[in-house]
């Protein structure tokens, strides 16, 4: 299990800094009544928002509703969503509303959502927490004029540095003081980097670049991954990855069918390949962006000890590549004249009719007599480079 899970806060007084942050969160909660102001919780990422809006939900007695930017997009989400929850707490028992990244739905397609929800936020039944990472921008304007904001700042460095060597105590792990002061430094207050970080370096694994492992590079990421010792260390090392999902599945599928693999093992690896490929393609097309949690999960299943798969970033073997590289102006040559023999476009003649032609030709059962013409192609070639 990753450290930050395993040791995220079961209270309030659990919690490092942000002491008064904690103090207005609980004042809020305890003397909330219909009509008062939700609160916009404002934050680094990892600094401990959704851990907060948790605790105090579970220490006052609400049930939780956490919901995602995407969850409130459109006016029909807002309704569908949000509605019964407003209607009805009596039956519902008694919830508290938690929408995450609000400020990620504030573009010019998400105009309905965001007036829609405004309107709640004016007139609350039940409570309602908003996080942010980011309050500046004047897209946020209209909503922290709805809300009261409670700002969390980055825990100090002695906090930190106090925290991590206690959580190292009790894993039983040991680094170097200089190690543990720079995962500090590098963490900027973020308590969740700084203890993934820390797991990933007492495993034994270190990143080639000096930043934090957030910023490891798609080709050490992918090759760290196959290499890990363990699940713990591959997970790690998936979530490491900061990368566009789309670039994070093309590394591995051409690093995977470039390795030799016993077939019934690249089946399995195709197969959760294209499973994170389906996923992805649905949120692209739903704009479900919440969804991407689940794409690391998804990809964890490639892992497996001591495979033999390195990074590659072509999706064809080298031996092939190497004879497509050597032989690539023979075949453009050969395609511009059966292209003006069959009276078409170079394109269409190599997307439609080559690959066909190609197979024909390999069975003996096409021959076009074109020697002739390609022949005094090279030979035109040959006085030009003469």
């Amino acid at each position: 299990m990753m450290w930050a899970e395993k040791y995220r806060p079961q209270a309030i007084i659990d919690m490092v800094g942000n002491e008064e942050a904690r103090v207005s969160l609980i004042e809020w909660i305890d003397k909330w009544k219909k009509g008062t102001k939700p609160i916009l919780l404002v934050g680094q990422p990892g600094i401990g928002k959704t851990t907060l809006a948790v605790l105090v939900a579970k220490q006052f007695g609400y049930d939780l509703i956490s919901l995602n930017a995407s969850d409130v997009r459109n006016k029909e989400q807002i309704t569908h969503v949000l509605g019964p929850l407003l209607g009805s707490t009596t039956v519902l028992g008694k919830p508290l509303i938690f929408v995450d990244e609000v400020d990620g739905i504030h573009g010019r397609s998400d105009y309905g959502g965001v007036e829609s929800l405004v309107k709640i936020l004016k007139e609350p039944t039940v409570p309602i927490i908003l996080a942010a990472n980011d309050d500046s921008s004047t897209k946020m304007r209209s909503i922290k004029k709805a809300t009261k904001t409670i700002k969390l700042r980055p825990i100090p460095p002695r906090l930190l540095r106090i925290y991590l060597g206690d959580i190292l105590s009790k894993e039983g792990s040991k680094l170097v003081e200089s190690s543990i002061l720079k995962l500090v430094v590098e963490s900027r207050g973020d308590i969740r980097s700084m203890l993934n970080t820390a797991q990933l370096r007492t495993t034994g694994f270190e990143p080639q670049t000096e930043k934090s492992f957030e910023t490891l590079n798609v080709e050490d990421g992918v090759n760290a991954f196959f290499k890990a010792k363990s699940y713990d260390e591959a997970k790690l090392i998936m979530y490491s990855l900061s990368i566009d999902p789309r670039e994070k599945i093309n590394a591995f599928y051409s690093s995977i069918i470039t390795s030799s693999l016993p077939k019934d093992e690249m089946l399995r690896m195709l197969k959760v390949l294209s499973e994170a490929d389906i996923i992805y393609g649905k949120i692209r097309a739903t704009q479900e962006w919440r969804l991407l949690r689940y794409l690391d999960s998804i990809l964890l299943g490639l892992y497996k000890a001591d495979s033999p798969v390195r990074y590659s970033r072509f999706n064809l073997s080298w031996p092939l590549l190497n004879r497509l590289m050597w032989d690539g102006k023979t075949i453009k040559k050969l395609a511009h004249v059966l292209a003006k023999k069959m009276h078409t476009s170079v394109s269409s003649f190599s997307t439609f009719y080559f690959p066909y032609m190609l197979l024909c030709m390999k069975n003996k059962t096409l021959d076009l007599n074109i020697e002739e013409h390609y022949d005094k192609v090279i030979q035109k070639e040959m006085e030009l480079i003469k």
